[in-house]
């Protein structure tokens, strides 16, 4: 049987666990300018389809940078590669017009009372 989390148990899932989703983010400098491309479309969330189209090439070949990128992250799946990549985009992104720069995390801090 497994262990439930109660509720107002303070501990970080992430050090509950043992895992902190943004472990290899220091190999991101590893990543080549289009597997830096391949894994901001990864953390948009669409499929190997979809990204194949986007980047006109054909979806066995997005499969495999897929792979690399998992592979030189150090992840061990697709899904821990996109939220790397989520939680990384300021680093990957060069897009100076980006709407994601800069912006406030959802629930970090207090509303205002004004």
């Amino acid at each position: 049987m497994t262990k439930r989390s109660t509720v107002g148990d303070t501990t970080c899932p992430y050090r509950r666990i043992g895992e902190d989703p943004a472990h290899g983010a220091w190999r991101l400098e590893t990543l080549t300018g289009r597997e830096k491309e391949v894994l901001l479309l990864l953390g948009s969330g669409i499929g190997n389809r979809e990204l194949a189209k986007e980047l006109g090439i054909a979806e066995r070949t997005a499969k495999a940078h897929i792979a690399r990128i998992v592979e030189k992250l150090g992840q061990q799946t697709r899904l821990q590669a996109a939220v790397l990549s989520v939680i990384s985009h300021d680093l990957l992104c060069a897009d100076p017009y980006c709407t994601r720069h800069q912006k406030p995390h959802i629930g970090v801090g207090k509303p205002s009372t004004a």
